[in-house]
């Protein structure tokens, strides 16, 4: 669902207005599941482990009301329901496409640099990230 009814601002309001409609950490990686073709709930789920029911949901409702992907309920007994890019949301496949690539891009050069970026503008060397990592599982674990 796009944040604004409409764009006033100068040259960048096309950008502002493609990154409404794909704002969201999962928006992006659910469209680039779609172009391999419509896919049940449980489906896109396997696909993104770390998402929750919730938020699949959510930004699922979202894409759907931004007129990008089409859901399709089947009167069955369990409910079937499927998703599928509408033309609009196939025509991001370029977009997502590019985002891909400069995404392989960039995550090869990190680990040529053997450093992973973090969102709080530090950055660990991949060995120390990796450790931290399994800390925080383990931590998680202990917690269950």
């Amino acid at each position: 669902m796009a944040k604004h009814a409409s764009y006033t601002c100068g040259g960048g309001c096309p950008v502002e207005a493609t990154l409404d409609l794909i704002d969201g950490k999962w928006k992006g990686v659910l469209l680039f599941h779609l172009q391999s073709g419509t896919q049940r709930f449980n489906a896109l789920k396997r696909n993104l482990p770390n998402i929750t029911q919730r938020m699949l949901t959510k930004q699922l409702r979202e894409l759907e009301a931004s007129g990008l992907v089409l859901r399709t309920v089947y009167a069955e007994v369990p409910p079937r329901v499927e998703y599928t890019l509408t033309p609009l949301g196939e025509s991001l496949q370029p977009i997502i496409g590019a985002l891909k690539h400069w995404g392989e891009g960039y995550l090869k050069r990190s680990a040529e640099s053997e450093v992973l970026p973090r969102r709080n503008g530090r950055s660990l060397p991949i060995s120390k990230a990796k450790s931290e990592a399994r800390g925080a599982q383990g931590a998680r674990a202990a917690r269950r």
